[in-house]
């Protein structure tokens, strides 16, 4: 009797997981004939992120960087950690312990369209998370020491080039007895870009590598530098028994919601995603060429049973103005191209002490964060300004914050509290709601205090920092058929104290409406109307006042993939700023296309837009395809034409050459460009190549 009503459970398991399988390929049939997955979701959610993140875009650089690695170096769903999912940042830490829990009871995946068994994976996180997922075989972990790595290892080196054609004000030769009374007119390198990265893996165990790199302008293998001006390595170690991972030289740390600590994107604002929660990333390492938002030293995570507990310790070199024994101020853009850049460069030394302890369960999770950081004995004092009368001033500051996560299928709550040492508070709260498989909502409050001071803070915000700042953000996502998408969000803010060109506190608030349509064979055609209000200084004869402008835009896209190999994409754009004494407009269009064959060595992308807009206030952003890890979405403004390609050449299965030609053409002017980067005439052409082989 017990070996019979053994077998009926057992036969009942398989007829479940067979029925599971099946039902799993007929919607993959479905879903590849009739909804269509978009491949590019993740591009268009970067390209959002970059319009709405013009003072962060080294952190959008950041987050494309590894992103692009992923879609190079896909994840095995059947051997996949939590530590691997957490590089995608479009799940939750409930999502992933979901899909981990899904693999544990139901063995190893047959189709990646099984995702959809999860209930805690809706369609349009299915479809962003694609790209950088495959279903592939369970193999048996090889010993780590140095002879396997070296032979089942994965290596890579990169080396890229770029140059402009023109030469910029720059590089112009201007006489000793000029330079000497004025030393910033002129760049003290040369006029191109270089850079070297290294990278070699170890299934999931193990991420090594360096960077090497030097902008247009700055110094290479000469008196300023021996070499290239920055340097960067890393040696990442994970799964080694309790130990979670093991950071050793430069490494990323995000936790919570980003109050206290975040060398991640600022959680944008998209309609593409009401995924707004800053997912605990914890460490990962560094391995882009952003000068700045990184760590430099020993990390490590810790596991026992439900708890995870983290320690760091940073010390590095930063970009600074130092007068004396005080910083007035930082540099952050890493550019040493004029004498005034080398007087900052790396002055000051940035000691940072920090961890979090994290309990994690698929329903809850709750994490403390606390951290400090002190400046090699000097004290931070920025010159006396209106607006900076609430920055951090002083020698060594501390911050510290609880965060939580809670919630089932249907709903989650989530935020994080955080102080600074001040005693100054900065909370973000918010509740997700998905009322079915087709409808979900969120809304979120933050409230970050004048007076709060966080060094390493970059959470959900219009600020680029983590203070003075308050405001709520509603957003919605609809699916009312398979077809069609409807996404849209509110966020109505104020800013308690005055800000920079801002001599008041001041109010904003920016809306949101996008709809997509996926009816047409192998086309997706999208509609996009953002509005924005803000108020800043105006001058009126003698004196500024205070006052709104109002920014409209309209975009209109057509994605087609014509057949097999070929894709198009059409974009239409128009903008409109206004305020009392001015009515800017303008409009673009660009046509993209590209040729992709696995099986040819040859692979090319295209790009041509023209646009017209009256002024700089009336800019469009217009996304075209750059070079392997790179990301590029110009601002456009004035009157002109731009044409593109990008060209990719596989010699081998291994090694190819990456060419990219980009040419601008403006109608309205003879100058392009202003200072040390302005160009005499209306043209300018830009190259850039890019080596890479895998061995």
């Amino acid at each position: 009797m017990n070996n019979s009503h053994c077998c009926k459970k057992r036969n009942n398991s398989c007829l479940k997981r067979l029925l599971s399988i099946s039902l799993c390929f007929l919607f993959a049939g479905l879903y590849a004939q009739e909804f269509v997955p978009n491949e590019n979701k993740w591009m268009e959610y970067m390209e959002e992120l970059a319009e709405e993140s013009e003072e962060n875009s080294e952190s959008v650089e950041n987050l494309y960087n590894d992103l692009s690695y992923l879609t190079e170096h896909p994840i095995n769903l059947n051997t996949v950690t939590a530590e691997q999912l957490k590089q995608i940042p479009f799940i939750s830490d409930i999502q992933i312990l979901h899909i981990l829990d899904y693999l544990k009871k139901n063995g190893q995946f047959v189709s990646i369209y099984e995702l959809k068994n999860i209930g805690f994976l809706d369609l349009q996180t299915i479809e962003l998370i694609l790209p950088f997922l495959y279903v592939g075989k369970k193999d048996d972990k090889r010993p780590m020491h140095l002879k396997n790595i070296v032979r089942y290892g994965k290596h890579e080196l990169m080396l890229r080039y770029d140059e402009s054609l023109e030469q910029k004000a720059g590089y112009k030769d201007i006489p000793d007895s000029i330079l000497q009374k004025y030393p910033n007119r002129k760049y003290v390198g040369e006029p191109f870009y270089t850079s070297l990265r290294y990278s070699c893996t170890f299934e999931d165990r193990l991420q090594a590598g360096f960077t090497a790199e030097k902008d247009a302008g700055e110094s290479f293998m000469k008196k300023a530098h021996k070499g290239y001006d920055f340097y960067s390595a890393h040696l990442f170690l994970k799964n080694l028994g309790k130990i979670n991972s093991l950071a050793i030289g430069d490494y990323k740390v995000s936790f919570g919601q980003g109050l206290v600590v975040s060398n991640d994107f600022r959680p944008s604002r998209s309609s593409s995603l009401t995924q707004t929660e800053q997912r605990n990333y914890g460490f990962r390492r560094h391995y882009s060429t952003n000068e700045n938002d990184f760590f430099r030293g020993i990390a490590s995570t810790v596991s026992f049973d439900k708890f995870d507990i983290s320690a760091f310790y940073s010390y590095r070199n930063k970009d600074a103005t130092v007068s004396k024994t005080n910083i007035t101020s930082f540099k952050t853009d890493g550019m040493h191209r004029t004498a005034g850049d080398m007087d900052k460069r790396y002055n000051i030394d940035i000691h940072t002490f920090g961890g979090n302890i994290r309990y994690v369960s698929p329903l809850l999770t709750v994490g403390v964060t606390a951290l400090t950081y002190s400046f090699g004995g000097l004290s931070v004092e920025p010159e006396p300004q209106s607006y900076n009368f609430f920055y951090f001033r002083g020698k060594r500051n501390t911050n510290a914050s609880i965060d939580y996560t809670f919630g089932n299928r249907r709903f989650v709550i989530f935020g994080e509290t955080a102080v600074s040492q001040n005693g100054a508070l900065a909370t973000l709260n918010a509740v997700k709601w998905n009322i079915s498989t087709v409808f979900k909502a969120i809304i979120l409050y933050r409230n970050y205090s004048r007076e709060y001071h966080a060094l390493y803070g970059i959470s959900f915000s219009q600020n680029p920092t983590v203070k003075n700042e308050e405001g709520v953000y509603m957003s919605f996502q609809w699916l009312p058929t398979m077809y069609w998408a409807l996404t849209g969000y509110a966020d109505s803010y104020r800013f308690p104290w005055i800000k920079f060109n801002v001599d008041a506190p001041s109010y904003g608030k920016e809306y949101l409406l996008q709809a997509d349509y996926k009816g047409i064979k192998n086309t997706i055609v999208s509609a996009r109307y953002r509005f924005r209000s803000r108020e800043s200084n105006l001058l009126k004869g003698h004196e500024n006042i205070i006052e709104q402008s109002d920014t409209y835009r309209f975009r209109l896209q057509i994605s087609k993939k014509s057949s097999e190999y070929f894709n198009l994409r059409t974009t239409f754009e128009h903008s409109f700023y206004e305020n009392s004494t001015t009515a800017d407009k303008g409009w673009l269009i660009s046509q993209n296309g590209g040729y992709n064959n696995s099986e040819k060595p040859f692979k090319i992308d295209v790009s041509a837009t023209y646009f017209n807009t009256d002024n700089y206030n009336s800019r469009i952003y217009s996304y075209e395809k750059n070079l392997l890890y790179s990301f590029y979405i110009p601002s456009l403004y004035g009157k002109g034409i731009r044409l593109s390609s990008v060209i990719r050449y596989d010699f081998s299965r291994n090694f190819y050459l990456n060419l990219k030609v980009a040419w601008s053409h403006y109608y309205d002017r003879d100058v392009i460009g202003t200072g040390l980067e302005e160009i005499e005439g209306n043209d300018k052409i830009d190259i850039s190549t890019q080596i890479r082989w895998k061995f």
